[in-house]
């Protein structure tokens, strides 16, 4: 393992703090317990979002903590899910009277820590549970877990939230984004977990794993290595399935790189999937391409699919200014 690191024990710490100086004008970070959350107060009234998870899958979460977008995200450790007392002293930072609304992804961890915090917060708060992973059945013991998608959900309520809309219409407006979402993913390689020291699975040079989760995880399926529109319409296949977007619908398309995959490859990867729905009648609208949830090293990507009416495409055009996403201000 080959990794710019000091000390596995302190690296979570270390980045932070550096991510915390190079965004000095956007986010401040509270290191005991670990939340990052904007420079400048919320607006009185406005309902505070929060997010987080696991480190690994940088930018998500922290690098979307700003206006138009987050208040607050709580990093644990990697791929490990924050604890209630960094949900709690987060949300107590932030919270301006509106309520509090948590954006969870549908891990096991995740979702019962939120619960644990939810309960003890004392103030009205609601939570979207994000699961767009449509590698999974809908019948899947556990549910469909949370992945790109996660991010189209933050951008799209934390827009609606900015405009002073109230804990109810961001519940059911989260709810619905999440519906109208799908994504799946594939990894020609594993990724390599510090404190693990190795590859969390092995693949050799002529597979890969379709329907990879973002920890590192194998897929549902390995198999065998094939071009690029092959492997692109598999995805994206599955995803029209799921979803059913009708002809002449528009569309948000979303092509995400898991950390170790170049942008001239992702960007064939979206020219592959454009095809793939232009050719069926779809529009479109709007579009997104790079590392935005990603499983540290892992060479791999995955597409998300959202379908938009006037009210989503609005609200994804708002102004938007993160570390990591930016537009409009």
């Amino acid at each position: 393992m080959k990794k710019f690191i000091n000390s596995i024990d302190t690296l979570l710490d270390e980045s932070l703090l550096g991510f915390s100086k190079a965004h000095a004008n956007i986010i401040q970070l509270n290191a005991q317990p670990h939340f990052v959350s904007r420079i400048n107060p919320p607006k009185q009234g406005k309902v505070a979002l929060i997010s987080g998870g696991g480190s690994g899958h940088e930018p998500l979460h922290i690098g979307f903590v700003g206006s138009g977008m987050l208040d607050a995200a709580c990093p644990g450790q990697i791929f490990t899910s924050p604890t209630p007392d960094q949900m709690l002293a987060a949300a107590q930072a932030v919270e301006s009277g509106g309520g509090v609304l948590f954006i969870v992804k549908n891990y096991a961890g995740d979702v019962m820590n939120f619960e644990i915090a939810s309960e003890m917060l004392d103030c009205p708060n609601a939570t979207v549970l994000v699961n767009d992973d449509v590698s999974l059945p809908k019948t899947h013991s556990t549910g469909r877990r949370g992945v790109a998608g996660t991010l189209i959900v933050e951008k799209i309520i934390g827009a609606a939230a900015e405009n002073g809309a109230d804990l109810a219409t961001l519940k059911t407006l989260g709810d619905r984004v999440n519906d109208a979402t799908a994504s799946m993913g594939v990894a020609l390689s594993s990724c390599t977990v510090p404190a693990l020291g190795k590859p969390t699975f092995e693949i050799s040079d002529t597979e890969m794993e379709m329907g990879v989760g973002i920890h590192g995880e194998r897929g549902h399926e390995t198999v065998k290595l094939t071009s690029a529109t092959e492997i692109i319409d598999q995805l994206a296949s599955v995803i029209n399935d799921d979803l059913k977007p009708k002809k002449n619908q528009s569309v948000l398309l979303h092509v995400n790189g898991f950390g170790a995959t170049p942008l001239m490859e992702l960007y064939l990867i979206y020219d592959l999937a454009a095809q793939f729905w232009q050719n069926r009648g779809i529009t479109i609208a709007r579009s997104l391409v790079g590392n935005y949830t990603t499983s540290l090293d892992m060479a791999g990507c995955s597409i998300t699919l959202t379908i938009l009416d006037e009210e989503l495409l609005r609200l994804w055009d708002a102004p938007v200014h993160t570390a990591s996403l930016r537009w409009g201000c």
